[in-house]
């Protein structure tokens, strides 16, 4: 079956996750064929902690499977503007987190622009040309987006998400090189239009059922419309993938809270104690695990502890070290402007100004750990049947 060739091929250039993210990888590919019979256009967040994860060599497999791929990095809001039509190309945008970034200036146009082209017949509209006249110009494409930490939540809300992670020793790839590997990937490409350039019109009557509802349904239909064109194990396999995806971005958003949930409460402390210069990690741990309203004391087994509390700021970069306070004593501590940045971002003071120029810290690159809390809100629903999909494995 040519999905499983497709499979094995984008398998063998790169390591993704785990199958439900590889086969979530090649039934997006193959969607992209199908571009003008869709109704969603979802997006491909490609995203790790830091480089050399494989986000690049990712997009370098789709520019030479997916339908009129159309590859950028830093792009502006009028190129893409131009570049979609009624036959939208697939967009491809490598170092996304450049554009979106901190200092990346005001992208919101092209942000939007992202964000409307998920769903058909939402035109930007735009006074063009010499006559200076209201032009409405479609948005509608799908787009993939690789970049270093997560992208804006409201892309991350309407993208299949790949959480890419660097090689680990004896995981081997084939590897990339344009005189041997883009003519067999390109003749893929070719064989996926030949199949389903002319079951568009099929693929715009069905109405599949979805193992999960609202935005995330809107965003996976497109990949089992084509699993479900395709038939054998491709239906199941694509629903168990949309079900585990969809469930472990869901303990993502929790872990998100949580943690800034933790920033804030980090931030009250030192306030409480005059902005000192830093804490000994004993007495923050014991003022966060004192406050009832909080959800410190329950944390894990015995409440929070010192590993705990080092595992969830290290996504910002924060770490405890040996600190001399007045007494001339030293002892492991957390310094208070390891904190600025990561309050200024996630969790702004609109009582604090913003800290002057010159006197910022420098942004830290996010990592991932494995979600020390289990989600506490619900999960998406399971597919027909009531079977689950796979459990998420790294």
């Amino acid at each position: 079956m040519l999905l499983d060739e497709l499979r094995a091929t984008i398998g063998r250039y790169v390591v993704l996750p785990n199958e439900e993210t590889l086969t979530a990888v090649t039934l997006w590919v193959a969607a992209s064929h199908i571009q003008p019979a869709l109704q969603h256009a979802p997006r491909l967040a490609v995203v790790g902690p830091t480089k050399g994860c494989g986000k690049s060599r990712v997009l370098d497999v789709l520019h030479e499977t997916v339908h009129q791929p159309v590859m950028t990095v830093n792009t502006s809001p009028a190129v893409v503007f131009r570049v979609i039509g009624k036959n939208p190309p697939t967009l491809l945008v490598d170092e996304a987190d450049t554009i979106f970034g901190p200092k990346a200036g005001d992208k919101e146009d092209l942000r939007g622009l992202l964000n409307a082209g998920h769903q058909r017949n939402r035109p930007a509209w735009r006074i063009s040309g010499p006559e200076h006249k209201p032009t409405a110009f479609p948005t509608f494409a799908m787009a993939a987006l690789a970049g270093i930490g997560d992208l804006p939540d409201t892309i991350m809300d309407r993208a299949v998400v790949i959480r890419m992670q660097k090689r680990k020793p004896g995981e081997r790839i084939t590897p990339f090189r344009s005189r041997y590997s883009l003519p067999e990937l390109n003749a893929l490409r070719g064989r996926l239009a030949a199949w389903l350039t002319p079951l568009r019109g099929t693929a715009a009557a069905l109405v599949p059922k979805m193992p999960v509802e609202d935005r995330a349904a809107d965003t996976w239909e497109p990949l089992v419309i084509v699993a479900d064109l395709a038939g054998g194990h491709w239906p199941a396999q694509a629903r168990a993938a949309c079900l585990a995806m969809t469930r472990n971005e869901v303990v993502q958003d929790e872990q998100t809270t949580l943690k800034t949930r933790l920033l804030r409460d980090i931030r009250r402390i030192f306030e409480q104690e005059g902005d000192k210069e830093a804490l000994r990690s004993q007495d923050l741990l014991a003022a966060l695990v004192q406050d009832a309203e909080a959800p410190w004391a329950e944390y894990g087994t015995k409440g929070l502890n010192a590993y705990h509390l080092a595992n969830l700021l290290r996504d910002f970069g924060i770490s405890p070290a040996n600190h001399r306070f007045e007494n001339g004593r030293q002892a492991k501590a957390y310094a208070r402007n390891q904190f600025l940045d990561a309050w200024a971002r996630y969790c702004p003071d609109p009582a604090r100004p913003a800290p002057a120029a010159g006197h910022e810290v420098a942004p830290a690159r996010p990592t991932r750990g494995k979600p020390p809390l289990p989600p506490s809100r619900s999960l998406p629903v399971g597919p027909p049947g009531g079977t689950t999909g796979p459990k998420r494995t790294r």
